[in-house]
């Protein structure tokens, strides 16, 4: 168990190399390769260090393969490092004792542990029997969970007759009954619409503030993390290239808005950048990216200049505002991970 005071997540030059096995094609090649395989090293993770305070929710940012569900899966024990340490709750992942397990949840929005024909209530009571709950503090969690999550009419239903939406809040349900100290959340809104994405948000503020619970979670919704994180990691090519607060990230990279025009015919780009940075332009559709104090300028320009059939103005993708952060650290990367750690 951690020591009070003492980070509740710590990541040591956190390395992970994967050896995948090389064939050329060909029949000869595929004999001399059964007999004699040759091996390439791919780097996921590289010298990556961090360290997390009890009751902190932080946010894991960088765009696909980018290396955040290698290093999640490192910090749970599921998969080992190649190099590097990390210790969560004061003990080491990949022993995978009782008493880790017990301190710890992994929820993965593309994977599911809920039995497909059967109430979700059946999982549950299968995890009660696994974690040892008794049927007091079952019954009690399960209340208490359920009404939070607004669950309590559907835990009877089979898993297949819930929505999109009831699922990924029954598989929260099921991953917290243990109670655990320290939630890793890999995408966990992944495919929810708008309404159920505030649901499971609104959940895991409630939870943390009432638990005082650790969240280290993943995401490529840049509403997920405003809406829950003060603080931001992002890693670029197994690299963590940024480790601070989300505020000073959004100041320094992701000011500007989007502004997204369907027109009932094409224009030039070269009208459309008078307008603002033209960040794609397909057919009669474009995106361009505008500072927010002209924002409403740009709009009016663009309703009396340009044949618009529909406007939106969203905030950036959080590829743009990581790759943003790519970009520089690219040409200062310690100083941006020193600067922001010492911030």
């Amino acid at each position: 168990m951690a020591e009070a005071g003492a980070p509740i997540i710590e990541a040591i030059g956190l390395t992970k190399t994967f050896k995948v096995a090389q064939k050329p094609p060909g029949f000869a090649a595929s004999v001399r390769h059964f007999f004699k395989r040759t091996y390439k090293e791919i780097p996921a993770v590289t010298d990556v260090s961090f360290t997390i305070r009890p009751g902190e929710m932080v946010g894991f940012l960088g765009a696909n393969g980018a290396g955040k569900t290698t290093t999640l899966k490192m910090l749970t024990g599921l998969l080992h490092p190649t190099a590097g340490r990390c210790v969560v709750d004061g003990r080491e992942p990949f022993a995978r004792t009782r008493d880790f397990l017990s301190a710890i949840t992994l929820v993965m929005g593309n994977k599911q542990q809920l039995l497909w024909d059967l109430p979700a209530r059946d999982t549950l009571r299968l995890n009660a029997a696994i974690y040892g709950i008794s049927d007091a503090d079952y019954k009690s969690r399960v209340d208490e969970l359920s009404g939070m999550l607004e669950l309590t009419d559907k835990l009877d239903q089979p898993v297949r007759k819930l929505s999109l939406g009831e699922r990924m809040k029954a598989e929260l349900l099921a991953s917290l009954l243990h109670g655990p100290k320290v939630l890793f959340l890999d995408e966990p809104t992944l495919g929810l619409d708008v309404n159920a994405q505030v649901a499971v948000r609104a959940f895991l503020r409630r939870y943390n503030e009432r638990t005082g619970a650790t969240i280290l979670m993943t995401s490529h919704y840049m509403a997920d993390i405003t809406a829950l994180c003060s603080r931001v990691l992002v890693i670029h090519e197994g690299k963590l290239v940024h480790d601070g607060e989300l505020a000073a990230l959004l100041r320094r990279f992701g000011t500007r808005r989007e502004l997204r025009v369907e027109l009932s015919h094409a224009v030039d780009d070269a009208k459309l950048r008078t307008l603002g940075e033209v960040l794609s332009h397909e057919g009669n559709v474009a995106r361009l990216a505008v500072e927010p104090a002209a924002l409403v300028a740009v709009v009016g320009r663009a309703l009396a200049e340009l044949p618009v059939v529909d406007l939106t103005v969203h905030d950036p993708p959080i590829e743009e505002v990581v790759g943003r952060v790519i970009g520089k650290s690219q040409r200062a990367l310690p100083n941006v991970v020193g600067a922001e750690q010492g911030a």
